[in-house]
């Protein structure tokens, strides 16, 4: 029971400094699960809490199934409350995070995306599934996105509160634009901020699992027979204007990515690039060896 209150008053310090820190809600709450299911796992005081238990909790988690990337994301969650906050350097480069794999991302294409839309007859789940390709946007950005934030003039928008809360800035389509506008004039929450704000409470934006809903249903009709998922929309966008030999640079500002290496992973996506670059067998012109 003591511990338990303890427990409950460091979660409280945690959620205090994210808050500080400018963390974003989701960020938040998992960092506090993270840490809670670790030291419930450990049940020590975090002062006596040793390397061995940290690599005790990997060998739990990578027994329960658990995937590498999610493995990670606890690790840094339980290092930024012990490291960060308790002072306890628990984390040290004695702790291994696991390896990674290097996954190629999703993407549909031109032709699958048209297939996708039209398989779409509400206006509003149409607008929202358009914007995250039309614009490369991540579905909590997209569910999240307010009115205010749009610039009609020159089709650009800003994302406010990105990964990493960051900010920058997307461009609009000409097609979303003539959509949105419609929509604003017919849609019955007007007094709402959020472009896409839930029926039951318009003072709140819709959420993820409804946006990834909509995506499931569309996907369905269309009859596909792979998975298509929010974030395969964000995929497309980039491999697409990759396709149109978009700067790369300008594609790695666009999806809001720090790292320069994680743009470049589209590059490996669409057969419609590869079916460009021919083998140089093809260029020898040696036709000797016929079977």
């Amino acid at each position: 029971m003591k511990l338990l209150k303890e427990v409950e008053g460091i979660l409280q310090k945690l959620e205090i400094e994210l808050k500080i820190r400018g963390f974003s809600k989701a960020t938040i709450s998992a960092y506090k699960r993270h840490n809670f299911e670790f030291l419930t796992f450990t049940n020590k005081q975090p002062n006596k809490t040793t390397i061995d238990d940290v690599k005790a909790y990997q060998v739990y988690l990578y027994d329960k199934g658990i995937k590498p990337t999610s493995t990670s994301l606890k690790l840094s969650s339980i290092k930024f409350l012990f490291n960060k906050i308790l002072k306890i350097k628990l984390i040290t480069d004695e702790v291994g995070y696991p390896k990674l794999p290097k996954k190629i991302p999703d993407a549909l294409t031109r032709n699958e995306v048209q297939r996708l839309f039209s398989a779409v007859s509400n206006k509003k789940h149409l607008l929202l599934l358009k914007f995250m390709y039309g614009s490369g946007l991540r579905v909590s950005e997209c569910v999240n996105f307010k009115i205010r934030d749009l610039i009609f003039d020159n089709l650009t928008a800003k994302v406010r509160g990105g990964k990493g809360n960051k900010e920058r800035m997307i461009i609009l389509s000409e097609e979303f634009i003539s959509l949105l506008k419609e929509y604003l004039n017919y849609r019955k929450e007007k007094q709402s901020e959020y472009l896409f704000p839930s029926k039951r409470n318009p003072n709140k934006p819709i959420t993820v699992r409804a946006a990834q809903n909509v995506i499931e249903k569309a996907a369905k009709n269309a009859g596909f027979n792979k998975r298509v998922y929010c974030h395969i929309l964000r995929s497309s966008f980039a491999t697409h204007l990759l396709e149109d030999n978009t700067d790369i640079r300008y594609i790695q500002e666009l999806l809001g990515h720090i790292n320069l290496d994680t743009t470049e992973r589209y590059t490996k996506v669409n057969p419609e690039i590869l079916r460009k670059v021919k083998s140089p067998l093809d260029k020898l012109n040696n036709k000797s060896n016929k079977f």
